[in-house]
């Protein structure tokens, strides 16, 4: 049986890994060991075996895939698309999320997402970035009228003002607002699906 140890400062690494975005779960397997021994050993434990301590201690920030990144990207990409008539309930479902979490994004109130989330915003981003979204019924022309309306309310700018150099930094602000546009055509009704 390994040896006792005083856990403070292996729960000091490993908090100073989960600020750099990683999950419990790349921690524990970039350490060779379980998730619920992360967790537990953070939540409660005074003691870690020496082996444990030795395994988290030798993970760096490179030995751990980033489980989140910063939501400005996203932010940003949604927005464009409503300024183009999408709305927050045809994102959602073409990304195959719940319409609340493309509102909290659309309102600046995430500050991180998942890299899976932020994979599916940038590919629909990808897709719909020049077209509109079909307005082929009195309820979806009220949709895409009442998206353009909001983003020219805040003054969102349309996708091609983006930088898409700058446009996955974060802090980046486009120097553009809101302007008409009528894009190159109308989203053929396919789905993008979940990324």
């Amino acid at each position: 049986m390994s040896a006792l140890i005083d856990s403070g400062p292996v729960r000091a690494h490993v908090q100073s890994l989960r600020a750099t975005g990683a999950s419990w779960q790349s921690i524990g397997a970039a350490a060779g060991i379980g998730t619920m021994t992360v967790v537990d050993l953070m939540a409660r434990r005074q003691t870690v075996t020496a082996a444990t301590a030795t395994a988290l201690l030798r993970v760096s920030a490179s030995d751990v895939s980033r489980a989140r990144v910063d939501a400005n990207g996203a932010m940003l990409r949604l927005r464009s698309l409503q300024a183009m008539g999408h709305s927050a309930v045809r994102m959602a479902r073409e990304i195959g999320c719940h319409e609340q979490t493309i509102l909290r994004l659309l309102n600046g109130r995430a500050r991180t997402i998942s890299v899976r989330l932020h994979k599916a915003v940038a590919a629909l981003f990808d897709a719909w970035w020049d077209k509109r979204p079909p307005e082929h019924s009195p309820r979806a022309r009220a949709a895409a009228t009442s998206a353009r309306n909001r983003a020219a309310a805040n003054r969102w700018c349309q996708p091609a003002a983006l930088d898409d150099d700058l446009l996955d930094v974060p802090g980046y602000v486009p120097w553009a607002g809101w302007r008409p546009a009528l894009g190159a055509g109308v989203v053929a009704d396919y789905e993008v699906g979940p990324q």
